[in-house]
């Protein structure tokens, strides 16, 4: 993989123009209150710090030049010194290779599967089904809890066609089995498919898995896309958000299903373009980790399981 050489002018103007697009984001995302029940979730479950968006990175395979990129580089993970600067090294990408290659075998996957467009954004209704429990106790359910659960149990909704393993693990256990489909950690790949709304979502959190491997560009566009999927994901929900100036879209009727469905498609249009680029980029990452081992490049590949999600307890 040829290496690029970023001059000082032109790299610290994309770190600029980078800082100033997250500030804006952090400042709609982060909204001052204690509390938020749309936009949290991007933060916790994620595990994601304000300062990882705000931080600009190349990518692999290009090299910062100049005195500055060494002051702000230097000591950030995967770094080190380059004749022409600071580079993300091979031996970086060595570490984050088991996690490159489940990445872009279950992008692949993903996008070689239709779209299905016929959840309705049931999980969240699913994870407080038959339950005093519910993920966010501060906001009361729009139909109450008996309304909620007859809902779930209707007819339109039977069975519930959720496909996304880390929504699934979050129903209630009477809700189950209500799924058309048991879903596991080892059936993820065979699983997902591109109409998702989680799945979707999830595409920032492969971005910041690869962290310093990918440009930061990417990262942000793939925040940007989470952000308007949790916006639909909450408005969906069986909570009334209305304190939080969301309007209900009540899927438990016939045109509430038509706009969560129109908007799920324009969402998954979104997102198979990002997922092509980072699978591009995956691929990309794949071949130069091959090629620096074929050079005797020393290369530690973590056996670790990468697919494990990023937070154990934080539910969608």
């Amino acid at each position: 993989m040829s290496e690029q050489v970023l001059g000082a002018d032109d790299w610290q103007q994309r770190a600029a123009a980078h800082r100033n697009r997250a500030d804006a984001l952090l400042a709609l995302t982060r909204p001052d209150t204690a509390a938020h029940p749309v936009w949290d979730f991007l933060f916790t479950y994620y595990s994601v710090r304000p300062g990882q968006l705000t931080c600009w990175h190349p990518g692999y395979g290009v090299v910062l030049a100049g005195g500055q990129a060494r002051r702000h580089y230097l000591g950030r993970t995967g770094y080190a010194e380059h004749p022409d600067g600071v580079t993300v090294t091979a031996d970086h990408l060595a570490k984050r290779a088991a996690t490159v290659e489940f990445v872009a075998r279950l992008l692949a996957a993903t996008a070689a599967r239709p779209a299905q467009l016929n959840c309705f954004g049931m999980h969240e209704w699913a994870m407080v089904y038959r339950s005093a429990d519910v993920r966010h106790d501060a906001v009361p359910l729009r139909l109450g809890a008996a309304g909620t659960d007859a809902v779930v149990e209707s007819p339109m909704f039977t069975p519930l066609r959720c496909t996304h393993f880390d929504a699934f693990r979050f129903f209630t256990d009477a809700a189950v089995p209500r799924n058309a489909a048991r879903l596991t950690r080892e059936s993820q790949v065979g699983t997902e498919q591109p109409g998702c709304l989680h799945a979707n979502m999830d595409l920032f959190k492969w971005a910041i898995k690869l962290g310093p491997l990918l440009p930061s560009e990417l990262m942000l566009d793939c925040f940007e896309l989470a952000g308007a999927a949790r916006e639909l994901d909450m408005a969906a929900s069986p909570y009334d958000l209305s304190h939080y100036g969301y309007a209900p879209i009540k899927v438990e009727q016939p045109a509430g299903r038509a706009e969560y469905a129109r908007r799920q498609s324009e969402l998954a249009h979104a997102a198979a373009a990002l997922r092509r680029e980072l699978l591009t980029r995956c691929h990309i990452l794949v071949r130069a980790d091959r090629g620096a081992t074929r050079r005797g490049t020393p290369v530690r590949h973590t056996p670790a399981h990468p697919w494990t999600n990023t937070s154990a307890s934080a539910p969608p």
